[in-house]
């Protein structure tokens, strides 16, 4: 294998092996010259820097030492630039012809008009704007200019639903990028490309179903434009399935809310490793179209569902690891969203939250595994101490991955307003009420340790599947404050397991919903299960979103279904600061 090729293959993310020029279509871009351009990637701390170019066609990719002389790489261009023209002329002439072609070839490096001296570093000689000389063929050198290290279309398109590219950039800007969006226009001898759009996100009609979509993408980063993207759709879009669930209650978010306002979000969005076993698909979903279960039929409703929420605050359960970095995350920073991703241990799925970039940030994460927790923490130890007391139900306890992700966010309108926001997804078994009860336990000691000793006094904003209904010990303790030893929940696994001990809440909490009649919605059950828990003192309720009308969840029978991706139904409301 030459050492082209070598370097090819390591270079595959961030060669450049486009030929067209500085992009032309918008004048706020930088222009060069109208010449070809040798792309350098070079930056500080990096051993290497790469050049790629392209020479009578041949795709020309280099991986050198930054620390080396400019000098050793002209002359390594120039055998290799001769080798390939000795090549092509090689049927009509001797085979010396190359060797004689190497010692005449004009390699040189120039700028601002002036020669670059041979003896000067790689690192300092490539330098934004200098021109490359390859015998008659000149190059402007762009060194670091904005490129796609990735430009992905998703896979399943349909009419009526948001296509959301996967597009990460390297020296740019996503906000001052360029997108156009073409759909087929088939001619009797050739396929048009027609212009329909050009914002990041693209829309298909109806009108659309059938044809295939081509995006153009171009980085930018200010007035620096880089080489062009173009991507293709797979296939053809699709018909979508036409009226959701979730369809009537965007009517009531269609709109980004105002400074004062939190819009909220909490859904379990169904894992795609549990959508896709045999028991889901011939026991727990079986009314389920198969292709409805399918993840990329499934992610185009929970991506519509989502951005048409317009929500500040997303609590996701049951994320996918692919999910959320190749599908959501590149769809809701589309639409102004950033997001945290806490996979559970031994899994492949966990809590993902969402927060708006424009009026949150970020300040701190405290996640944990609520077992580890317990066993480690010292604020749990009288709660281990007890729970030890029956070692059938602290291996029950221990053995599992239930995650607690807690991020404390910071308003950007009014920087003294914080807020902790915590996402979980309790153990799942109907008998195990008893081991929610410990992990809420813990939950909330732990909550109850970072708003004292890391954020003071913040308001503690609890959502998630909690895998428990409003007659469950569980959702007394936050509409009560506290649980006997007497509830029954404690032991809800059988006497074996059996743990009584009185739980308390440091907390007082609200239900935003209150006490829905269902959450989640199968064919063998349907129950409350997900909750959205506030500081009434902090905060106060403005809008709960209705949920879906009966008629509209059983129209398929159960969930999910065509029109609805998931067993579980996400909760919305608005919150006010007090």
């Amino acid at each position: 294998m030459n050492s082209f090729t070598t370097v090819a293959r390591l270079l595959s993310r961030y060669v450049v092996v486009n030929t067209s020029r500085t992009c032309n279509h918008n004048t706020s871009c930088r222009f060069y010259t109208k010449m070809d351009r040798a792309t350098v990637r070079c930056l500080p701390g990096e051993p290497k820097l790469t050049i790629s170019f392209v020479l009578d066609g041949s795709h020309k990719h280099m991986l050198r030492d930054q620390t080396e002389e400019l000098g050793k790489l002209l002359a390594r261009i120039a055998n290799n630039a001769a080798k390939g023209q000795g090549k092509a002329k090689k049927s009509k002439k001797n085979k010396n012809q190359a060797t004689e072609l190497t010692g005449h070839l004009n390699v040189k490096l120039c700028f601002n008009g002036d020669l670059v001296a041979e003896d000067a570093m790689n690192s300092d000689a490539w330098q934004d704007g200098a021109v490359l000389h390859v015998g008659d063929s000149k190059y402007t050198v762009q060194r670091n200019p904005p490129t796609f290290t990735t430009a992905e279309l998703p896979a399943s398109v349909l009419a009526g639903f948001p296509v959301c590219p996967k597009i990460e950039i390297e020296f740019g800007d996503l906000k001052d990028s360029m997108f156009t969006w073409y759909k087929e226009s088939v001619g009797e001898l050739q396929t048009n490309w027609l212009e329909v759009g050009n914002e990041r996100v693209f829309v298909p009609s109806n009108l659309d179903i059938g044809l295939k979509l081509k995006l153009k993408c171009t980085p930018k980063d200010g007035i620096r434009c880089g080489v062009d993207k173009e991507l293709v759709s797979i296939g053809a879009v699709e018909a979508g399935p036409g009226t959701c669930t979730f369809d009537n209650r965007h009517m009531y978010t269609n709109k980004i809310t105002d400074e004062q306002t939190i819009r909220v979000v909490s859904y379990n969005i169904l894992a795609d490793i549990y959508a896709q076993t045999e028991l889901s698909k011939t026991v727990l979903y079986p009314y389920c179209a198969p292709y409805a279960l399918e993840l990329d039929y499934r992610q185009n409703l929970i991506k519509k569902e989502l951005s048409g929420y317009h929500a500040d605050i997303i609590c996701l359960q049951e994320v996918d690891k692919g999910v959320f970095t190749d599908s959501l995350s590149p769809a809701l920073d589309a639409f102004g969203m950033d997001g945290v991703f806490r996979i559970k241990d031994k899994q492949h799925e966990g809590l993902a939250t969402y927060f708006r970039r424009s009026k949150f940030k970020l300040l701190s994460q405290h996640d944990i595994v609520l077992s580890k927790a317990l066993t480690s923490d010292p604020i749990h130890a009288e709660l281990l101490e007890k729970v030890s007391a029956n070692p059938d139900l602290k291996e029950k306890v221990v053995q599992r991955s239930t995650t607690l992700q807690v991020c404390v966010l910071q308003s950007l309108n009014d920087l003294s307003k914080k807020i902790c926001v915590a996402n979980t997804h309790l153990y799942w078994h109907p008998k195990g009420g008893n081991v929610r009860l410990v992990q809420i336990t813990v939950a909330l000691r732990h909550l109850k340790q970072v708003i004292s000793e890391v954020t003071s006094d913040v308001p503690l904003l609890f959502s998630g599947d909690f895998n428990s209904t409003p007659s469950s010990g569980l959702f007394q303790l936050f509409s009560q404050g506290a649980v006997p030893e007497s509830h029954p929940d404690w032991g809800s696994s059988g006497p074996q397991e059996a743990c009584p001990m009185e739980a308390s809440n440091p907390f007082r909490l609200d239900s935003a919903y209150g006490e829905p009649a269902y959450t989640n919605y199968v064919g063998g059950f349907h129950g409350c299960l997900d909750y959205i828990f506030i500081d009434p003192q902090a905060l106060q309720v403005e809008q709960v979103i209705p949920l879906p009308s009966h008629q509209e969840v059983t129209t398929y029978q159960a969930l999910p279904s065509v029109s609805h991706p998931s067993d579980h139904i996400a909760l919305v409301c608005d919150l006010k600061w007090k």
